[in-house]
């Protein structure tokens, strides 16, 4: 034990220091006074055990002074020269204890106000921790929002991408390579395919048309398609016109129409939102 947060234990160095100045010692070890210290509280605590047993087994609660006796009688402590002793007065008087605070704990993560027990929990349970330790705790690294940082964290993903989608390339198509030697797989590059003709992308043009990939199928061939479906339609409304009406036909006339305007309607005749016409070979042969 600690002399200086027991006040008990403090109380009975005091009263071995007191006894040994009454001895003629004039100064004593730290190691003697605790070990003093420790026989002195070992033999009260003994005396106390045995004068509380003797208590209780003669049907008392509250000791007297011959459960005491008999305590010291048990432990065969001579007990003849005590009376003189209190009687001489020459020991010293110990102050009385003082009324000591309990040292506070200093809670060094309280934060908010701590929750009251509900009613179906027991008043003798513990109290609710701080609210931050239950309310809303993180573990997660809040994400990095600046402008600074997510430029750098897109420009370095592009960056992985363009170079897994080469060594991709590099590994399923042909390549070519830096140096001419047994080992072609050193340094690969990726073959280039030139178009024909070269000068074709140079006289096309591409301005909302930026990846020829985003286009689901040819331009010229929706075109075509869509001439022929209109071709394919004035025939067959001529046909339906050459032919003798009767009367009985008459109600058809209005469905042929409205079949016929549906079908005008799937040539798109505003430029606007036709599709993209590629030039002819005969243009581009003559450039």
């Amino acid at each position: 034990m600690d002399l200086q947060t027991n006040p008990y234990r403090k109380m009975i160095a005091m009263t071995v220091s007191s006894i040994l100045k009454e001895a003629n010692f004039d100064t004593t070890e730290k190691e003697v006074l605790g070990t003093l210290t420790e026989m002195l509280q070992a033999f009260i605590c003994e005396i106390g055990l045995l004068t509380k047993n003797y208590c209780e087994l003669s049907g008392r609660s509250e000791p007297l002074i011959a459960d005491v006796i008999l305590g010291f009688v048990d432990m065969g402590f001579d007990f003849s020269s005590l009376e003189a002793y209190v009687k001489s007065g020459k020991h010293t008087i110990l102050p009385a204890l003082q009324p000591q605070q309990p040292q506070k704990q200093l809670n060094m993560l309280s934060a908010g106000k701590k929750q009251t027990l509900p009613s179906h929990i027991p008043a003798h349970f513990p109290q609710f921790p701080d609210p931050h330790a239950y309310v809303r705790t993180p573990t997660h690294k809040q994400p990095i929002i600046d402008y600074e940082s997510v430029r750098e964290k897109a420009a370095a993903q592009k960056k992985d991408v363009e170079k897994a989608l080469t060594k991709f390339l590099a590994k399923t198509s042909a390549t070519h390579n830096l140096f001419d030697t047994e080992e072609g797989n050193i340094f690969p590059l990726i073959a280039l395919k030139p178009p024909y003709p070269p000068y074709l992308s140079a006289l096309l043009p591409q301005d909302q048309i930026f990846d020829p990939e985003d286009l689901d199928s040819d331009p010229k061939s929706l075109i075509m398609q869509q001439q022929k479906e209109h071709k394919e339609a004035q025939n067959a409304r001529e046909e339906k016109l050459e032919e003798p009406m009767e009367e009985d036909e008459q109600p058809l006339n209005d469905t042929i129409k409205s079949e016929d305007n549906a079908q005008s309607n799937a040539f798109i005749d505003n430029p606007y939102l036709a599709a993209t016409k590629m030039p002819s070979k005969d243009i581009i042969d003559v450039c």
